[in-house]
C-alpha cells in the first residue's frame, strides 16, 4: 500500500463528510463509516508522523494543552458595531447615509450572539485565529479553532485570505454541558454566548473539542481586492468552503428592510443558536470605504438590536438542589409560561444573595426572561401584584439528609455540611464515573441513580464492589446480562486509568484535570500527597492558596485517608509507572519553545517535557530557566538574549529527554 496516497484519500473522504455533515447539514456517510476512515487515519499518521500535516482533520480531536495565549495583532482593526433598538433610530441611520450618498442597498444579516474571531489562510491553508481582543491585540486561538468541525483547515482554493465570523455554541451542546456541570455540583454557564466564550479560551485542546462548539463566517479582510459588494462576499465564503449563515438578504429600500428585520425576529425563535439582533451593512464594498467610520465603529453598519423576550409568571416555590461538593442552590419552581418558544417551569436563583437583592418571595409574580434566548432568568417581581407574601429565609437544615447548612466566609453559596449526604453522594459518584475522571462507560446517571436508590452504590468503593452483587443486579428491571457484565468489566478496566484522572475523580474542591496532572507529574503518586504542607502545594504550578488549602484539607481528613487505602487496596493505579523521572533535569523548569523543529512538532516537545515535569509557556520572561530555539526563531529568541537566559538547540534538547537520570 501507497502509505502517502491512502493518507491523502483518507482526508480528502473526511473533509467532504465533514463539510457535508457540519456545513451543509446533509450527511451522506454513516457514523460507523466515518469513525472508521478517521479512526484509519488517527493509526496512519501515528505509525507515519512525518506524513502529519497541519491539515489533516485528524486536529479537530485536540489533545494539546496550553500554558498560555500569545498576544496577536490584527492586520485590520476588528470594530464595534453601534446600535439602535427600534426603527426610528434606523432610520435616522439610512437617512444619514442617503442624504450624502443617495439611494443605497442594505444587506441585513442575522446576527450571532457569540464571539468574533479573525481567521488567516496563506494559499489555502488555515495558519492562524484570534480573538477580537480590544480590536487591536486579540489572543492566538489557533489551535483551539482548529477543533470546531465546520471549520475548513484547507479552503476550496489556495488563495490567501483573512476572514471573520463569530464562534457560537448551539443549544444543544450547551444543555448537554451545563447538564454535565450540575450532575457534578459545578457551575453552569450563564448562556450559550458564555460557554462560547469560556471553551475557546480553555487551555486544554482536547476539551475544546468535545463542547462542540459551531462557526458562520461573515465578511473578508480587504474585500475589495476579492469581491465588489457584501453579497458576493457571503456567497465567495460558500465557495471557499465556509459555513455561511443563511439569513440574509438584499434589501432595495428602507421598506424591505423594516420587513426582512421583524421576519428574521419571528425566525429567530425557533433557531437552534442564539442571536441578538440583525446586522445592517451597505452592500457596495468601494462605497463603504467613502462612507468611513469613526474611531471605534463603521459608519456604514450598524445593529438592529431585539427586545428580550419576557413574560410573567408565579413563583410557585423556592426548593434546592445539592452538588457534589455540597453547594445548596436555590431553585425557583414558576407556573409554567411560554417564552421565546420553549415552555419555561423551573429557573436558577444562584444563591441567597442574588434572591435578596432583587427581594424574591414565594407566591410573587416575577419576570422572566430567557437570557440568552435559552437560560430561564428570574429578572425582578412585580410588585403591584405582590399579596401577603414573606421575605426569602435561606434554609438552615438540608432538605435531603437534614444535616446543618452553613454559609462559609467570604462565599456566596451555602453548604450542606454532611459529608455523606446521599444527594451529594450520588453526584460524587457520577463526577467520579464520568469521562475526564475515571472514565467508566456503561455507568451513567441513569444507573447510578438506579443502584443508589437501590442501596448498591453510596461511596466510590462501592463501585468496585458491584461484582460481589453481579447474580443480583442482572435481575433488576432493565439490566440483565450482557449490561451488567459489560458494566463490570468498564470497572475493572478503570483501574488501569492514569493517576491524574483517579485525583481529578475525587472532586477535591476547584482541583481540575490540569491541576492534577501537574500534581501527579511533581510528586509522582497520589500517595505522596499525603504529607505535603500547603507551601509544597503552592510550588506546584497552577495551584493557588485557596486549591493548596482545598487539598491540605483533603488529605488530613480521616475518611478520605481510609477511603484512599481502600481504593488502593483494591488496585488502582495511584502512581505515574516511572517516578524517577521526577529527578529529571527538566523537572520544575520553565521552558520556552520557539522556531521550527526537525525531529518532532512543538506540541510533541511540549508532551514530552511536561511528562518529565517540565512547565512549557509561550512567553518569555525573567522567570523563564531556558528557550529552545529550533529554526527561523524570532522574537522570542531576541527576548531571552536580551534577559541574559540560558538558549539551547534541538539537538541539545533530544540529548536532556533522553537523559533520565
Amino acid at each position: 500500500m501507497n502509505v502517502l496516497k491512502r493518507i491523502e484519500e483518507l482526508r480528502k473522504i473526511i473533509n467532504q463528510a465533514n463539510y457535508e455533515y457540519h456545513t451543509l447539514d446533509e450527511p451522506s456517510m454513516s457514523d460507523f463509516s466515518y469513525d472508521k476512515y478517521l479512526n484509519e487515519l488517527i493509526n496512519l499518521e501515528e505509525k507515519y508522523p512525518e506524513y502529519k500535516t497541519n491539515d489533516s482533520p485528524t486536529n479537530k480531536i485536540g489533545g494539546t494543552v496550553l500554558d498560555a495565549f500569545n498576544k496577536v495583532t490584527h492586520i485590520s482593526p476588528m470594530m464595534s458595531l453601534s446600535n439602535v433598538f427600534n426603527f426610528e433610530e434606523l432610520k435616522i441611520f439610512t437617512n444619514r447615509i442617503e442624504k450624502e450618498f443617495g439611494k443605497i442597498d442594505y444587506v441585513t444579516e442575522l446576527k450571532i450572539d457569540g464571539l468574533a474571531v479573525s481567521i488567516d489562510y496563506v494559499d489555502g491553508i488555515l495558519v492562524k485565529a484570534s480573538t477580537r481582543g480590544d480590536g487591536l491585540i486579540g489572543e492566538d486561538i489557533t489551535l483551539n479553532v482548529k477543533t470546531i468541525k465546520s471549520l475548513p483547515l484547507k479552503l476550496n482554493e489556495p488563495t490567501t485570505i483573512t476572514v471573520r465570523g463569530e464562534i457560537f455554541m448551539p443549544h444543544k451542546s450547551f444543555l448537554k454541558i451545563n447538564e454535565e456541570k450540575m450532575q457534578k455540583g459545578e457551575k453552569l454557564f450563564a448562556n450559550p454566548r458564555n460557554a462560547a466564550a469560556g471553551t475557546i479560551r480553555q487551555l486544554d485542546t482536547k476539551v475544546v473539542a468535545e463542547r462542540n462548539l459551531d462557526i458562520f463566517l461573515y465578511t473578508i479582510v480587504d474585500a475589495k481586492n476579492y469581491v465588489s459588494t457584501q453579497i458576493e462576499a457571503l456567497e465567495y465564503l460558500k465557495k471557499l468552503g465556509f459555513k455561511v449563515n443563511e439569513y440574509y438578504n438584499l434589501n432595495k429600500n428602507y421598506d424591505e428592510l423594516e420587513k426582512n428585520i421583524s421576519k428574521f425576529d419571528e425566525i429567530r425563535k425557533n433557531l437552534l443558536f442564539d442571536t441578538d439582533g440583525v446586522v445592517i451593512k451597505v452592500n457596495d464594498i468601494l462605497l463603504q470605504e467613502d462612507i468611513g467610520l469613526t474611531s471605534r465603529t463603521p459608519k456604514w453598519a450598524t445593529a438592529y438590536k431585539f427586545a428580550p423576550d419576557v413574560a410573567l409568571t408565579k413563583l410557585n416555590d423556592i426548593t434546592f438542589q445539592i452538588g457534589r461538593t455540597g453547594v445548596v442552590t436555590p431553585v425557583a419552581e414558576l407556573e409554567p409560561i411560554s417564552v421565546s418558544g420553549s415552555v419555561i417551569a423551573r429557573a436558577t436563583l444562584h444563591n441567597e444573595d442574588y434572591i435578596k437583592e432583587r427581594d424574591i418571595r414565594v407566591d410573587d409574580y416575577v419576570y422572566i426572561r430567557k437570557a440568552g434566548e435559552i437560560i430561564p432568568e428570574v429578572m425582578s417581581v412585580e410588585l403591584s401584584k405582590r399579596v401577603n407574601t414573606n421575605p426569602f429565609v435561606m434554609i438552615d437544615k438540608c432538605p435531603v439528609c437534614g444535616s446543618e447548612v452553613i454559609r462559609k466566609d467570604n462565599e456566596a453559596d451555602h453548604y450542606c455540611t454532611n459529608l455523606d449526604c446521599p444527594a451529594r453522594n450520588l453526584n460524587q459518584l457520577v463526577h467520579f464515573a464520568s469521562r475526564p475522571a475515571m472514565n467508566i462507560d456503561s455507568l451513567g446517571v441513569k444507573v447510578i441513580e438506579t443502584l443508589h436508590s437501590l442501596g448498591y452504590l453510596k461511596t466510590i468503593i462501592d463501585i468496585y464492589k458491584l461484582k460481589n452483587f453481579r447474580d443480583e443486579l442482572i435481575v433488576i428491571d432493565g439490566f440483565g446480562k450482557k449490561s451488567i457484565d459489560k458494566l463490570l468489566n468498564a470497572i475493572e478496566n478503570s483501574k488501569n486509568e492514569n493517576p491524574e484522572k483517579l485525583l481529578f475523580g475525587l472532586g477535591i474542591k476547584n482541583v481540575g484535570i490540569k491541576a492534577a496532572t501537574n500534581l501527579i507529574n511533581n510528586f509522582g503518586s497520589i500517595d505522596n500527597l499525603k504529607n505535603k504542607t500547603i507551601e509544597d502545594f503552592e510550588e506546584v504550578a497552577d495551584i493557588g492558596p485557596v486549591i493548596a488549602l482545598n487539598l491540605y484539607n483533603y488529605f488530613n481528613n480521616e475518611t478520605n485517608l481510609k477511603m484512599l487505602e481502600e481504593l488502593n487496596t483494591i488496585g488502582l493505579n495511584f502512581s505515574k509507572e516511572k517516578i524517577a523521572v521526577i529527578k529529571h533535569e527538566y523537572n520544575n523548569k520553565i521552558i520556552v519553545l520557539t522556531g521550527k523543529f526537525s525531529m518532532f512538532t512543538r506540541e510533541e516537545a511540549t508532551i514530552k517535557l511536561e511528562a518529565l515535569g517540565a512547565k512549557v509557556t509561550n512567553s518569555v520572561s525573567k522567570n523563564t530557566n531556558f528557550i529552545v530555539a529550533g529554526e527561523n526563531a524570532g522574537s522570542k529568541l531576541t527576548k531571552a538574549t536580551a534577559l541574559g537566559i540560558k538558549v539551547i538547540t534541538e539537538a541539545d534538547l533530544i540529548k536532556g529527554l533522553d537523559n533520565n537520570e
